[in-house]
């Protein structure tokens, strides 16, 4: 009995249960028993009748955050503002939030060092009482350092002495 559990990947305990259901119902004994229940915490109809009625009658203009903080300083609610949301959005009473795209999209490396290389520059004190600008170069592939230095000012052109247009 030990081998069937640890092959069906569950405690001895769970698959002597099943078994023993499995032998008095057969099939039907397997099934989960809750199917076809009603939840005990499922709300009343008159408790979503009411929230529907307050949310059309005096806080239409207010946005489900708003309308759940007054449901519950002033009308007692306690349902959660998840539930409220959920609630008006099932109802046709307010419309989901479009999905954020990712803030910046993931790129695959470059497959050899060399192809690209990154220069980027960020100010700091990294001296006590002087701020410099740390430039450094580094390969995408392999994030190599190739150079790392300081200058008083990022974006200037010392070579020619002139600053870039």
């Amino acid at each position: 009995m030990s081998e069937a559990a640890e092959v069906l990947g569950m405690p001895e305990r769970t698959f002597r249960r099943w078994r023993g259901r499995y032998e008095e119902s057969g099939a039907e004994g397997l099934y989960d028993r809750r199917l076809g229940r009603a939840s005990a915490r499922r709300a009343a109809v008159d408790e979503v009748a009411r929230v529907l009625e307050l949310f059309d009658t005096r806080y239409f203009d207010f946005t489900p955050k708003h309308f759940h903080e007054k449901l519950v300083s002033e009308h007692g609610c306690r349902r959660s503002y998840n539930w409220v949301r959920l609630t008006l959005q099932r109802c046709g009473r307010i419309t989901p939030a479009p999905r954020r795209g990712a803030h910046r999209r993931k790129r695959p490396r470059r497959p050899m060092a060399g192809m690209m290389l990154h220069q980027d520059g960020s100010r700091h004190e990294w001296v006590p009482g002087e701020r410099w600008d740390l430039i450094v170069t580094m390969d995408d592939a392999t994030s190599e350092i190739y150079s790392a230095f300081f200058v008083a000012e990022e974006g200037r052109c010392r070579a020619s002495g002139r600053s870039p247009r």
